[in-house]
């Protein structure tokens, strides 16, 4: 007996993604391709952490990381809602300037009303809560313990990615489009030499930056205290230190100091708060530590702070069918806070330039690495600009029309201190809220010029309730996050 034959058109095929990398822009990128691709497969070598807890390969997590209201914004475009969670899980929204107490180059800034604003937690939790929304959307798989070794096809496509298994198996995973986001330590560039695609371009600047992070038990009453962030001075020819203090969850203070090559702050306690209290501009973040209790008996150290940006969207060759995001594409120096903006900003772009297309379509891929690439060139013109004026500073110079540039920045930020319109649009391009262009609008350039208007800030604008709470932090600390609730 003969069977009918099926009627209508055939089954379209399946549109399949590979994602190299379970971090952040790892699954930000799953959460781009989704509803753009019918399957996406996230590679991850790590065994994750069944909670927001530390990852094996991601040491730099100890340390404080702050998400921009422009990044938190981009996650939000790509994971609706994923705010809420956040706070819900216990991170705080920071009103800026209002809940920041920081000290930059050019002075202290005024707790002006809220203008932009900040996600601050620990990296643990932020990325945590970003993996279990993924991690939910039925078209998206993980894959951990695999490690990606190389990517399948040739210079024209790429058609998917060779992986290895914790067991010794090989498997190779065709895909229409493989994104690498598998971070600073990417091997891209050797991946697509061995397709035939080479000479791409490569910037970095190194300052020598070392971090160092210590947890301490926040005292009692401080569920509101503001985040304190000594900045340093790059038209200093001294190294380049800072001390930045973050009220994050469990009731904790999380304490991170830097210093650029010759100023580096030490990995043993009693260094760790005499640095926080006397090498840094103002000892501020010294001095609020000193009456609280830690919470361990070691400081982490990190050196690998390098700002490296490849410029994949110059190669005079792309293959169809690959994307690098995130910190494949660029790294910066922690302390501007710019990484994980960038890489979900980017990861906006890379949704927005496939939507509605193929993901096979024939140079689709070329435009996608250029999309990515415009969110990345803001900051690192911002973070190479500035550390490779630190003394023994390492890199590539930059163009003649820099120290300009830099002379103006300085200008609207030190006018900024005491005018509210130059610090909204101050904060609106440091946050990646707003265009770099907003400060060349002719009302801020002449404002700019004009100057602060007030006198100086003489000290941290720390509240006195502020005050009696830090003060407090010895006889009557917070309950011990170690404890259990």
């Amino acid at each position: 007996m003969t069977r009918p034959r099926p009627t209508g058109p055939p089954a379209a095929p399946l549109r399949r993604a590979v994602v190299i990398g379970g971090g952040l822009a790892g699954t930000l990128a799953a959460a781009a391709l989704d509803g753009l691709a019918d399957e996406i497969t996230v590679v991850e070598r790590d065994t994750l952490p069944a909670g927001p807890e530390p990852r094996t390969s991601l040491p730099q997590a100890r340390h404080a990381h702050l998400l921009w209201s422009g990044g938190a914004r981009a996650c939000e475009e790509l994971l609706p809602g994923v705010t809420g969670r956040w706070l819900a899980a216990g991170a705080r929204r920071v009103p800026l300037p209002t809940g920041l107490v920081t000290l930059s180059a050019q002075g202290w800034l005024r707790r002006w009303p809220e203008m932009q604003f900040m996600v601050a937690c620990s990296r643990d939790l932020l990325d945590w809560v970003v993996r279990e929304e993924v991690l939910r959307r039925p078209a998206v798989t993980l894959m951990q313990g695999w490690a990606a070794r190389s990517l399948e096809g040739t210079a024209r496509r790429v058609t998917g990615v060779r992986v290895d298994g914790p067991d010794g198996r090989e498997l190779t995973l065709a895909a229409d489009l493989v994104v690498d986001a598998s971070g600073r330590g990417s091997r891209a560039v050797n991946w697509l030499g061995g397709l035939g695609i080479t000479g791409i371009e490569e910037g970095r600047v190194d300052s020598g930056l070392v971090y160092a992070t210590r947890l301490y038990r926040a005292p009692a009453d401080s569920a509101e205290f503001p985040v304190v962030n000594v900045q340093s001075d790059p038209g200093a020819p001294v190294p380049g230190r800072t001390a930045t203090l973050v009220p994050i969850e469990g009731g904790r203070w999380l304490v991170t100091l830097s210093g650029t090559r010759g100023g580096e702050p030490p990995a043993d306690p009693a260094g760790f708060e005499r640095f926080a209290r006397s090498a840094v501009r103002h000892p501020v973040v010294g001095e609020l530590i000193s009456g609280a209790v830690p919470l361990s008996d070691e400081v982490a150290l990190t050196r690998s702070t390098v700002n490296r940006r490849r410029y994949f969207e110059r190669a005079a060759r792309w293959p169809d069918g690959f994307v690098a995001v995130g910190d494949s594409v660029a790294t910066y120096n922690p302390v501007y806070a710019q990484g994980m903006s960038v890489a979900a900003q980017g990861l906006v772009e890379l949704r927005r330039t496939l939507s509605g297309r193929r993901l096979d379509e024939p140079g689709l891929g070329r435009r996608a690495q250029r999309a990515i690439g415009r969110p990345v060139g803001v900051a690192w013109d911002l973070a190479a600009s500035l550390d490779i004026l630190y003394p023994d500073a390492v890199g590539d110079r930059p163009g003649p029309g820099s120290a300009l540039v830099n002379r103006y920045a300085d200008r609207l930020a030190r006018a900024a201190t005491g005018r509210a319109l130059l610090a909204r649009v101050y904060i609106g391009v440091i946050t990646m809220s707003e265009p770099a262009s907003s400060w060349l609008h002719p009302d801020v350039v002449v404002a700019a010029l004009r100057g602060p208007g007030r006198a100086p800030l003489t000290a941290p604008p720390l509240t006195a309730r502020e005050r009696e709470i830090a003060a407090a932090g010895a006889g009557t600390p917070g309950p011990d996050p170690r404890d259990g609730p």
